[in-house]
């Protein structure tokens, strides 16, 4: 008799990853060693999830634990420690328990530092925001620690990719989030299946639902930890997945986490492509001297001419974390709508202005 259903899904999901990861080492070894064999790179790369403990996390940890012996390929994990609630040391060394005892080598917990700001937020959410932290701040905080932390561990391991845990669902929550924010094409693609340095970050179950991983931890056995911050009021994430996707599946019917995850990939294929148009076009809108001429921006699709904007921006030093839209849209207007207006202020101390036909993008 077969595994159960739902642990089937995630043992699949994870070895095809697997033969990914494989298939593109073997690849890079053999681009960088011509008369070296593909089949034998030397030794077998690790793979590492990172787990936090979660219903997710821990049935990709268990899968991993399955396949990678199967495919020759070691495995290890880590779990981050973000330190914002009592007792997050000791979960941190429960999950290593459990983890080890898959036995996945090496398994580690690492401790971040957030921030007193962000401690802050998770520990007593603003008065006079509806009980949402002020700005957003503390998930963002949070997740830039964690993976800092990941890609540390990594680099300390040599590992040749971290797993990640997210879902079908998460992937929906992303492109609504994404859609809130009126963020364009490129934040309704969600997240993709492969990010990072060298393809690093891989997301094996972005087809499956979040049931499927809770359900294969139920069969297993596997002892998991529901994050009380994930059914928090407080944070944005936490009330999209406990009242604003069940409103619209009422709405709208089921359906709707299956319809915005086809969203993610159709919009993400879109802004490929729009990227790989903009990054030919712009050099095409340079004069000699390698600034941007405004009356050939302009002939411009206003998707592609926006693209183009943006890359400029990022090249003068404004970080794309904190590159927004609007930000974009007020830029673009000194091509499509100038009336003598000033410079306009970007993220990162960088300014675009009008002048004498060109736009002129640089950190001021």
């Amino acid at each position: 008799m077969g595994p159960h259903p739902a642990v089937a899904a995630i043992r699949l999901a994870v070895r095809r990853v697997l033969h990914d990861i494989l298939t593109d080492r073997a690849e890079t070894h053999s681009a960088a060693s011509p008369h070296a064999s593909p089949s034998a790179p030397g030794e077998p790369p690790l793979v590492l999830v990172a787990c936090s403990g979660g219903a997710d996390s821990m049935a990709l940890a268990s899968a991993l634990a399955f396949e990678a012996p199967r495919l020759s390929v070691r495995a290890g994990a880590v779990t981050v420690d973000h330190g914002l609630q009592d007792g997050s040391a000791l979960r941190a060394a429960e999950v290593v328990a459990r983890l080890g005892a898959m036995r996945l080598d090496p398994v580690e917990a690492v401790a971040v530092t957030v921030g007193s700001a962000t401690r802050a937020a998770h520990s007593a959410p603003t008065a006079g925001t509806g009980g949402r932290p002020a700005g957003g701040g503390p998930e963002a905080a949070a997740r830039d620690a964690r993976y800092a932390a990941l890609d540390a561990a990594a680099e300390r391991h040599g590992a040749a990719a971290v797993l990640l845990g997210h879902t079908r669902d998460d992937q929906a929550e992303t492109v609504l989030l994404g859609l809130a924010r009126g963020s364009g094409t490129r934040s309704l693609s969600g997240m993709a299946a492969v990010t990072g340095a060298t393809g690093r970050y891989r997301r094996p179950f972005l087809q499956l639902d979040r049931q499927t991983a809770r359900k294969a931890c139920l069969v297993q056995s596997i002892p998991v930890w529901d994050d009380p911050h994930n059914a928090d009021p407080a944070y944005t994430r936490s009330r999209l997945r406990h009242e604003g996707l069940p409103a619209l599946e009422k709405a709208l019917g089921k359906g709707v986490v299956e319809a915005l995850a086809r969203t993610a990939q159709l919009s993400r294929d879109d802004a490929d492509a729009l990227d790989g148009w903009a990054a030919d076009a712009e050099q095409g809108v340079r004069d000699e001297a390698g600034q941007l001429e405004c009356a050939k921006l302009y002939a411009l699709p206003p998707a592609v001419r926006r693209r183009v904007l943006r890359r400029a921006a990022i090249a003068a030093g404004s970080p794309a974390g904190s590159l927004f839209a609007r930000h974009i849209e007020e830029v673009d207007r000194l091509i499509t709508g100038w009336r003598g207006q000033g410079a306009i202020n970007l993220p990162g101390r960088v300014e675009a202005r009008r002048q004498g036909g060109r736009l002129v993008i640089r950190q001021g």
